[in-house]
């Protein structure tokens, strides 16, 4: 069990037993054993420095594709905040810290008339989330205009990594598990030929259209198999609209597992696994979790 008195003073926020509930997406989830919330680079760099190695720490960003079981996570939680939400612009470059949401970044590529990162509008996810697990939609990724990123291990050492050093594959990216990526830089287009709002707009009706965005979720459970549609497997299964306790295959897109108000994280990962099975009966696939599972679960 970690204490206060086991952790170096900071200038950001440190709290036991923080609830993850109110953060997620799904409107779910246990606490954090202790949540640390750095001021800047220079507190999370000193933190890290000066805390035991053998503390286990777990990195969160915006929760938009975490389900976080009941009995929460042991050892230290690490999010970043608004310290890590600043933006420049120069030349066709967009520097960004981790924590600015996928949409503030691509609203600042519009507000510069730089394209390409209009697919990034409607991401729920941070851009430090969205780099670790190659976040993307019709047909890009964020990977396709990164230039490079900066990141702190967690011994506190501060590194840079050119985005061809990285091994980027679908919702993968090869990034080490013990590094804290806190800002990125990605090139916009300049001069593209389109309208770039207009596009922006466009993405977005297909998201409205298509996904039950009103609704409590961490987007797609699934990954795509190689050549294949999650959603259509799902679909094959007979798993539309499939419930356990408070959760329930969306109608609306069937690769969306919702909350429909008073679901436990248990009854929405009991009802991917029932997916997971059903699928793999009618069709012999084994479909892969997209969305991040972590902590233990409290038996009742």
């Amino acid at each position: 069990m970690i204490t206060f008195d086991d952790l170096p003073p900071v200038r950001g926020i440190l709290q036991e037993k923080a609830n993850f509930a109110k953060k997620s997406r799904f409107g779910v989830g246990g606490p954090a054993e202790i949540l640390f919330i750095p001021e800047d680079m220079d507190d999370l760099a000193l933190f890290l420095d000066h805390i035991s190695p053998n503390f286990p720490i777990t990195v969160l960003g915006a929760l938009s594709n975490v389900l976080i079981r009941s009995g929460g996570i042991d050892g230290i939680v690490i999010m970043l905040g608004n310290g890590f939400k600043k933006m420049f612009v120069e030349d066709g470059i967009l520097e960004v810290g981790a924590a600015v949401s996928c949409s503030e970044l691509s609203t600042a590529a519009i507000d510069s008339d730089l394209g390409g990162l209009e697919f990034l509008m409607g991401l729920p996810g941070s851009v430090g989330g969205a780099l670790k697990m190659n976040a993307g939609c019709f047909g890009s990724e964020i990977s396709d205009v990164l230039v490079e990123f900066e990141a702190i291990s967690k011994d506190g050492q501060i590194k840079w990594f050119k985005a061809n050093e990285m091994d980027f594959r679908y919702r993968d990216s090869g990034i080490p598990d013990d590094l804290i990526i806190t800002r990125a830089w990605f090139h916009g287009a300049q001069n593209v030929d389109y309208v770039i709002s207009r596009k922006t707009n466009e993405i977005m009706k297909k998201r409205l259209d298509s996904q039950p965005l009103e609704k409590k979720s961490c987007g797609s459970t699934f990954k795509n198999p190689e050549g294949k549609k999650a959603w259509e497997l799902i679909h094959a299964a007979g798993c539309r609209g499939m419930k356990l306790g408070g959760a329930v295959v969306s109608e609306k897109h069937c690769n969306f597992i919702i909350n429909n108000g008073n679901a436990t994280p248990e009854d929405i990962e009991n009802l991917g696994l029932k997916v997971i099975d059903r699928v793999h009966q009618t069709s012999g696939i084994v479909l892969e979790w997209e969305i991040i599972r972590l902590g233990h679960s409290v038996q009742i």
